[in-house]
């Protein structure tokens, strides 16, 4: 193990560890980087901004209000 990793205990139930095993022989690739790279994915995809989707809200003033809905959407990360 690397210095500068943590040792992390996750239960999952039996089905899902045999999907990421499968998984992860599939890749040639270990549990453990396979589980780092899903989490990385899922917490990087988590901080989206809602407003990133505003294009499809059928609200017609979205790039008049665009700063006042940036900086709402901000509040809920700030909190």
């Amino acid at each position: 193990m690397l210095p500068y990793m943590k040792r992390t205990t996750v239960k999952i139930p039996d089905e899902l560890d045999a999907r990421l095993r499968r998984e992860a022989e599939r890749r040639g690739a270990t549990v453990s980087a396979l589980t780092r790279e899903a989490l990385e994915q899922y917490l990087r995809g988590s901080r989206r901004l809602g407003a990133a989707a505003a294009g499809r809200s059928r609200h017609s003033d979205i790039s008049e209000r665009i700063e006042e809905i940036l900086a709402e959407e901000g509040r809920g990360y700030l909190s």
